[in-house]
């Protein structure tokens, strides 16, 4: 993993705003009406070098493809696992309240405003439900071979410091691929933590650095796991840190980072868990580096709590810099100051600028930051990188 001892580096958690033209092609293959295979995959090539030269002007040290190819951070495995089948209709159960996110539950003009404000997605009606229904394997690699050639080719031309690559944790699956086969959780989370293990690995044996996407360290207490205790939950967090490192064991830990999120949406958020009681937990995981939420005006003050936290002595820390559910860009000398905070917390060369969460959670045009404020959002936290550079460096500013 890319560090340095001479500036702070810049990255984002990973996805990005998708060209309408790709984002037609993706609804057309989620929801099987005119597909066509040769048209998404050069269309997706493109994107995807367009989206590293974009990150690239904007100041981002470590870059990825933006999640270009994936309809969501997490559904996309139905297109590589085994055992996921697709139901519609009737097929499909009813969602569970914990399926609402608590905060949500008790402010419901607030989820009716999300709901207005955002109009849906277009393809999430017509398109099939994952759901596991037989044993879980890595059946298809053509996919994330397709994403892995895009992102090689893309950052051969462009040349970023590093380049990174998303992928679900077994844990959060649990969630958005509900199980209909092993009847047991902890069943089904070590199974699928075994068929990631291919994905994972394939990841690192192409030289990007692996992140691992874990909101089921975070949202899912708010809403997944809402009914049980905070004990009860972090019991769940533990079995879901030891899928990841299980999966993770044949990776060196300066290869991946680990996300963690209270749900990427502009609400309440009034039940989130606590940084400080997760925190531990976290610490356990095999991945050197840590991005999590500090932007937002429910997680912003919790770099007070990490003053006394049992940080591992080679752990990277990446806090969110600036806000992804807000258009309101963030100031360079606000994302100096944050950078600043946890700078004299762990030291400077162990410190990486990063964002809350993705720009484009869903592929659709209703994530709540406009693609322009992304990009600038993305510029200012490299400005805002180079200020607090001069500052811990004691450089003139």
């Amino acid at each position: 993993m890319k560090t340095s001892k001479d500036r702070i580096l810049t990255t984002h958690v990973g996805s990005l705003p998708r060209p309408p033209d790709l984002l037609a092609l993706l609804e057309a293959r989620e929801t099987g009406q005119g597909f066509d295979e040769t048209a998404f995959e050069a269309r997706l090539a493109r994107a995807v070098r367009e989206i590293v030269e974009k990150q690239i002007e904007c100041g981002i040290d470590s870059v990825c493809d933006g999640e270009q190819s994936k309809i969501s951070y997490t559904f996309y495995v139905r297109h590589r696992l085994s055992g996921i089948g697709a139901l519609r209709g009737a097929e499909v159960d009813k969602p569970p309240q914990t399926a609402q996110h608590r905060d949500l539950v008790d402010h419901p003009d607030a989820a009716a405003r999300m709901i207005q404000l955002r109009g849906g997605v277009s393809w999430f009606a017509a398109a099939a439900v994952p759901y596991c229904t037989g044993p879980v394997s890595y059946r298809d690699r053509r996919p994330l071979d397709t994403d892995l050639k895009n992102l090689a080719a893309a950052c051969a031309a462009a040349h970023p410091g590093e380049a990174f690559m998303n992928a679900a944790s077994p844990g959060v699956l649990t969630k958005f691929v509900p199980d209909r086969y092993y009847k047991n959780e902890d069943a089904y989370v070590e199974a699928l933590a075994d068929a990631l293990q291919q994905e994972y690995e394939a990841i690192v044996g192409a030289g990007f650095i692996l992140q691992i996407d874990a909101p089921d360290l975070g949202s899912a207490r708010h809403n997944q796991y809402q009914h049980l205790s905070d004990d009860e939950f972090l019991r769940i967090a533990e079995r879901n840190i030891a899928a990841v490192n299980h999966a993770t064991r044949n990776i060196p830990p300066d290869k991946m980072r680990l996300h963690i999120c209270w749900g990427n949406y502009e609400g309440p958020h009034t039940h989130d868990i606590p940084l400080a009681k997760v925190f531990d937990t976290c610490m356990r995981a095999r991945p050197q580096a840590l991005l999590f939420e500090a932007a937002n005006p429910r997680h912003a003050h919790e770099w007070e709590d990490l003053k006394t936290a049992n940080i591992r002595d080679d752990t990277i820390l990446m806090p969110g810099c600036i806000d992804s559910t807000t258009n309101f860009v963030e100031h360079p000398r606000l994302i100096a100051q944050r950078i600043a905070n946890y700078a004299d917390i762990v030291g400077r060369e162990r410190v990486i600028a990063g964002t809350d969460c993705g720009f484009a959670t869903f592929a659709g045009q209703t994530n709540p930051v406009v693609p322009s404020v992304v990009w600038a959002k993305l510029k200012s936290l490299a400005e805002g990188a180079a200020i607090a550079t001069d500052r811990l460096w004691g450089r003139a500013a």
